[in-house]
C-alpha cells in the first residue's frame, strides 16, 4: 500500500543513556535535505502501513492531548511542543530498569492529505563503521564500534505513535517496561495517556484461534470453522473497512446458537473490540489461503473458499475415525 507523505516540520532530540548526554535540539531538521526526507518518509510509511499497530484513544485527562491542542491552536510552537514530549519520554525511560538510548524524532506531516503528528522512537543500534585517523603524519583507516546507529530504511521501528490531528485517532507500537517496579508502557501509559486496543493482525489471529477452539469443543471440524472465518473476513472487506467479530461468529456457527454464545463469550474475554478497522490487503494476506498439517507430516495449502467446493478438495470421514483428503480435478503438479 503506497501512501503520499509530506513532512512540514521535524526535529530530533538525543536521549543517550550510555554516555549520559541528552541533547534537546533548538532547531528543526532541514526538510529540504533529500537524506532527511527519505529517512523520515520511509519510516513514517512503514509505521502507517504496519498491521501490528494498536489503536488508541486519549484519556479525558491526558496531558499530551492538552499539549497537542495548544500546539494545534498556535499557543505553543513546534520546538516547544517537541521538547515537552522528549522531556516526558526521558523521565519515563530514566526510571525504567532498561534505559535504552534513543533518537526521538517528532514530525508534523501529512499522510494522504491528513495532518498527522508522528513520534518516531529510533532506538540506537550498535554497529561497526570506518573511521579515518592521522598517525605519524599518515592517514590510517580503522574499524570502530558505533553506539548510535539509526535504524536502516528496511527496518521497522520498535516504538512509534501516529496521531491524526482532526480525529485524534492514535496508532502505535509500544514496549512494556518495568518502571519503578511497575510494568508499564512508555508511549501509551506515560506519554500519550491513552487506551490500547489489539491490532488488526492480532484480531484475525485471535478470532481464528477462537473459532478453532469452539469447533473442537463441540466435536466439529476446526478446519471448516477456520476456513469459514477466513472467507468471511475476505468477503467482508469488499463491503466495509470494518470487521464485526461478533457477526463473524454468528455466520461461522450459524446452525448452533450454543456455539455462537460460546464464541461471543470468548471474544469478549479476549478483549477484542466490537469493530476493528481492517484493510483489504491484510484480509487477503491472512484470509485468502488456508494451510493445514496432518499428524502424518503432510502439509496442504489451498484457497479458503475451496473448502466447501468438492470439485477441488473433499474431506472424508472414514468409518474407523480417521480422515482422508481427496484433491480433485488436478491438471498438473509443480515441484517447489
Amino acid at each position: 500500500m503506497s501512501v503520499l507523505i509530506t513532512v512540514n516540520h521535524a526535529i530530533l532530540h538525543i536521549l543517550d543513556f550510555n554516555s549520559g548526554i541528552t541533547v534537546f535540539s533548538e532547531q528543526e531538521l532541514d526538510i529540504t535535505s533529500n537524506s532527511v526526507v527519505t529517512f523520515l518518509a520511509k519510516h513514517i510509511e512503514k509505521s502507517f502501513t504496519d498491521h501490528n499497530a494498536k489503536a488508541g484513544t486519549f484519556h479525558p485527562d491526558s496531558n499530551f492531548k492538552q499539549q497537542l491542542a495548544e500546539y494545534m491552536d498556535g499557543r505553543a510552537d513546534f520546538t516547544g511542543f517537541s521538547v515537552y514530549i522528549a522531556d516526558v519520554i526521558y523521565t519515563a525511560i530514566s526510571q525504567s530498569e532498561a534505559a535504552d538510548s534513543t533518537d526521538l524524532i517528532i514530525c508534523d506531516c501529512e499522510i494522504d492529505s491528513k495532518r498527522v503528528i508522528a513520534l518516531l522512537k529510533c532506538n540506537n543500534k550498535i554497529g561497526f563503521i570506518h573511521q579515518v585517523t592521522h598517525q605519524d603524519e599518515k592517514i590510517r583507516n580503522e574499524i570502530i564500534n558505533h553506539y548510535a546507529i539509526l535504524p536502516g530504511l528496511t527496518q521497522k521501528l520498535d516504538e512509534y505513535a501516529l496521531i491524526e490531528a482532526d480525529s485524534l485517532a492514535i496508532r502505535f507500537i509500544d514496549k512494556k517496561r518495568s518502571i519503578n517496579g511497575e510494568e508499564s508502557y512508555i508511549l501509551a501509559d506515560r506519554i500519550l495517556e491513552c487506551s490500547s486496543l489489539i491490532s488488526a493482525k492480532e484480531t484475525i489471529k485471535l478470532v481464528s484461534s477462537i473459532t478453532r477452539m469452539v469447533a473442537e469443543n463441540h466435536g466439529q471440524s476446526s478446519v471448516e470453522a477456520v476456513s469459514k472465518t477466513k472467507k468471511f473476513i475476505v468477503e467482508n472487506t469488499e463491503i466495509s473497512e470494518y470487521l464485526d467479530p461478533v457477526e463473524l461468529g454468528k455466520e461461522v456457527f450459524r446452525s448452533s446458537p450454543l456455539m455462537q454464545a460460546e464464541y461471543i463469550n470468548e471474544v469478549k474475554s479476549a478483549g477484542i473490540p466490537e469493530t476493528v478497522k481492517l484493510d483489504r490487503t491484510l484480509a487477503l494476506q491472512k484470509g485468502k489461503n488456508h494451510k493445514i498439517k496432518t499428524d502424518t507430516g503432510i502439509e496442504i495449502t489451498f484457497p479458503a473458499d475451496y473448502f466447501q467446493n468438492k470439485e477441488f478438495i473433499e474431506f472424508i470421514n472414514n468409518a474407523d475415525g480417521t480422515l482422508s483428503i481427496a484433491l480433485k480435478n488436478i491438471g498438473s503438479i509443480t515441484n517447489k
